[in-house]
């Protein structure tokens, strides 16, 4: 059980940037008093977007998801329908615009910004993202559309064991639709097996997990929907598609709005279900790790998948000879890629028998994990991911002070 205090004036006062009535604001607010701060001034996404952000010096701000507001989503993606899968390359133009314009505001107020839009437009295009970390010696799926950084960061050497083998760095292949990702597939030394992913997606949208048999022979897994007039929408259920003009329909209804493509590495398992991790990484820190298993190629909860057993994970890990800290260390060189966010949630992949891993997202407001208290020895016992990050600006504010 947490303890909590009387508000502190002395420690961080935080403005977050977020959607008022939604859960990221409630469980961010709880966790803030329950460390004895004053609860967050809210900086609503639709006031954000209709007329600025305002901030007062000194406030620490956050910068948290727009989603859940089915107004904000409009303005973002200019579609009526938020379960509609376009409109992804909008969102990402108007999100990154404003993002730029939160940060500008809150320089020029000298508040202190905890999360960089820099380092948010790359993390929200899976293209640069999957570059980024490829050029960081991040081991991920091998991708021909992956964007190698204008500077690419300093390469930091994979430690010894089953984190897997860095992709060597090649030219981004354009996707124009079906027939550049038909040539992908069955191309010589094609990937045979891939996910076809939006650039600018999440939560699984516009994601299909294709696999090629040889001609005619395509079938794909996803959860968008088709309309018999050809507009996408997302489903809470994962459907096959059998025949290559279902799967041709679909990519090249997708492609407008940028398709990144990857292999499709075949994961561990655990009670026969496709496993892998979300692992939450706190100001550089592995503080927050949850299995999540399916029974399709996704393992999104809301698409039916389910919360794992993180001890039997680590154990399948280190029976196979792999240290448990080196799969936290990889969510944590993942991280260290951006700095200046505080917060990442890093999706670990685990190859068949648990021996080898790989990196296959980054997502910037990857702790939403309602009730997941934090990592043995990693400094959040018994905090949730929100309790973790104000405990890790508290500290690092306090260690401000005591140095001046």
């Amino acid at each position: 059980m947490v303890t909590s205090y009387a508000p502190d004036e002395r420690g961080p006062r935080f403005a977050i940037v977020g959607v008022r009535d939604g859960r990221r604001v409630a469980l961010f607010t709880a966790a803030a008093r329950a460390a004895g701060l004053a609860a967050p001034r809210v900086v609503d996404w639709s006031r954000v977007l209709r007329a600025g952000a305002v901030f007062a010096p000194g406030e620490t701000v956050r910068i948290d998801s727009p989603g859940e507001d089915v107004a904000v989503e409009r303005a973002l993606r200019g579609v009526d329908d938020p379960t509609r899968v376009e409109g992804t390359a909008r969102w990402y133009a108007r999100f990154t615009s404003a993002t730029a314009e939160v940060a500008d505001a809150a320089r020029a107020a000298g508040a202190q910004l905890l999360d960089d839009p820099g380092e948010l437009a790359v993390l929200f295009d899976k293209r640069r993202c999957h570059g980024v970390l490829r050029a960081a010696g991040v081991p991920v799926p091998p991708s021909p559309t992956s964007r190698a950084p204008a500077t690419p960061p300093q390469v930091r050497s994979s430690p010894a064991g089953g984190v897997g083998a860095v992709e060597s760095a090649g030219p981004c292949a354009p996707v124009r639709g079906w027939d550049d990702v038909r040539a992908l597939l069955a191309g010589t030394g094609g990937l045979r097996r891939a996910f076809v992913k939006l650039a600018h997606g999440s939560s699984a949208s516009g994601v299909l997990a294709v696999e090629w048999a040889g001609p005619g022979r395509v079938s794909a897994r996803t959860s968008v929907e088709r309309s018999p007039d050809g507009r996408l929408f997302n489903s809470l259920r994962v459907r096959r598609y059998a025949t290559e003009a279902e799967v041709a329909a679909l990519v090249d209804a997708l492609a407008p709005d940028g398709l990144h493509v990857e292999r499709w590495l075949p994961k561990a398992s655990q009670r026969g279900r496709a496993a892998d991790l979300r692992i939450v990484v706190v100001g550089g820190r592995a503080t927050h790790a949850v299995v999540r298993t399916s029974r399709s190629p996704m393992t999104n909860l809301h698409l039916g998948g389910a919360r794992g057993e993180l001890a039997a994970a680590r154990a399948a890990t280190e029976a196979a000879g792999v240290a448990w800290g080196e799969v936290l260390g990889l969510a944590e060189r993942a991280a260290a890629c951006f700095p200046g966010t505080l917060c990442v949630g890093v999706d670990v992949l685990p190859g068949t028998g648990w021996r080898r891993f790989a990196v296959g997202e980054v997502n910037a407001f990857g702790d939403l994990l309602p009730r997941l208290t934090g990592l043995p020895g990693s400094g959040a016992e018994g905090l949730d991911t929100y309790g973790a990050q104000i405990a890790a600006v508290t500290t690092k504010e306090h260690h401000h002070h005591a140095t001046r």
